[in-house]
């Protein structure tokens, strides 16, 4: 991919992202492509789950246009939200947490094709957890039940997944494990968005940065970040 051009998946022009006409972010100029891996890092309060919500369309921006691609795969975007208790509880299968990443594919279909079935235990296996797909998803590890989530992200679309600090609350263990499935998929070609506050890590695997302030904001690569004001903060 790396000797051909490269398509948007989803691009921010002069957008002004916030609620109720008050913008929490102002002017972002970003497009984001097939196959980067960009982390999303900045201050609680800065406006990085403004920004997801805005990035997966469930929130218009106050002014300027954030587009996704609707061309680009499936058109869709994976999500891998934070993780709530009643998450952690949920009293179903893996496999059925999984097949929830087709609801949108099923236009009131009552059930799923065997293709999608398919498909999803070919993304337990990628990731390394094919052996779970019976098990009660409430009574996995908290590292066993964010490769599922992601397992049903990659049900959802297949060019870009927006992660937001998928590794909270994890052990150092498990956080490394699924940095390493994050970074197989991006080897892959698939696009990583993902907000963090682990600027080493981030630093280690990204190719961009987008540090998200209360002045404004910094978009560009790894090495233009640490050479920037920005990195400052939270060196």
């Amino acid at each position: 991919m790396d000797n051909m051009e490269k398509n948007w998946l989803i691009s921010c022009r002069d957008a002004c992202l916030g609620y109720e006409n008050k913008s929490v972010i102002e002017h972002l100029d970003i497009e984001i492509q097939e196959g980067q891996y960009i982390c999303v890092i900045g201050e609680n309060g800065s406006g990085k789950s403004t920004l997801i919500k805005s990035l997966l369309g469930l929130l218009k921006p106050v002014s300027g246009i954030v587009q996704i691609n609707r061309s680009a795969g499936k058109g869709a975007v994976g999500y891998l939200p934070q993780q709530t208790q009643i998450q952690r509880n949920f009293p179903v299968s893996v496999m059925e947490v999984v097949l929830s990443g087709f609801l949108n594919d099923m236009h009131f279909r009552p059930f799923y094709k065997k293709k999608e079935k398919q498909e999803a235990r070919r993304h337990l296996e990628h990731l390394g957890i094919a052996e779970l797909a019976g098990k009660c998803y409430g009574e996995l590890s908290g590292g066993q039940q964010q490769r599922v989530l992601l397992a049903r992200a990659l049900c959802a679309a297949d060019k870009i997944l927006v992660l937001d600090e998928p590794v909270t609350g994890l052990d150092p263990m498990a956080a490394n494990t699924l940095y390493e499935s994050m970074e197989l998929l991006h080897q892959e070609g698939m696009a990583v968005v993902m907000v963090t506050h682990d600027l080493a890590n981030a630093l280690k695997y990204a190719d961009k940065i987008l540090h998200i302030s209360d002045d404004g904001y910094f978009f560009g690569t790894v090495a233009e970040y640490k050479e920037s004001e920005y990195a400052q903060i939270f060196s």
